[in-house]
């Protein structure tokens, strides 16, 4: 695992060992960013289920103002550390070890660029997804990716455009606000 271009380009990554921990592929990654390559300047960035951080650092990497990245492993939250040290990211990190929901509920920024890629549980990301919409956490030009292992996402009528593509067993959407 390593960042594919931009500043950090070619860093290598940690990832966390486990079975419950699935880092987004190569090939996947790089479809996402190819995607949204010219939207990711000064984005102020989420990523909920940060688990290694890589989606949110290739972010920075490529021009993304700043990150947030949230998970509620502690393991994980110093495997994103050692990653935001590794790329010389850290200074453009928030890095908060909680539960996305209580993140989602209590914070006060505005997001613009938001990567979610949580369990593959079915259902979870209908339930993350309309959180986001309920609290008013995104920017009004914000884009969310989501990466699942169902097919669709419930799409709010704010959504101007949604697109969706399949790698394997992957799905990626990405909604455009």
């Amino acid at each position: 695992m390593r960042i594919i271009t931009g500043i950090a380009r070619g860093t290598k990554l940690v990832t966390l060992e486990g079975i419950h921990t699935r880092p987004t592929s190569e090939k996947v990654k790089e479809a996402i960013f190819s995607a949204i390559q010219f939207d990711i300047h000064d984005r102020i960035v989420l990523d909920l289920f940060g688990g290694s951080g890589q989606l949110a650092l290739e972010a920075l990497s490529r021009g993304a103002a700043k990150a947030v990245i949230v998970d509620n492993d502690r393991g994980a939250i110093s495997v994103i550390k050692e990653n935001a040290q590794k790329t010389k990211l850290m200074d453009k990190c928030v890095i908060v070890n909680t539960d996305w929901k209580d993140f989602v509920k209590h914070t006060k920024e505005k997001f613009s660029l938001v990567f979610l890629d949580p369990p593959y549980k079915a259902g979870f990301i209908d339930e993350v997804l309309e959180k986001i919409y309920e609290t008013g956490i995104l920017a009004e030009d914000a884009i969310i990716v989501c990466e699942s292992g169902i097919e669709g996402v419930p799409v709010s009528p704010m959504v101007k455009e949604s697109r969706s593509y399949k790698y394997g067993r992957v799905n990626i959407n990405i909604l455009r606000f």
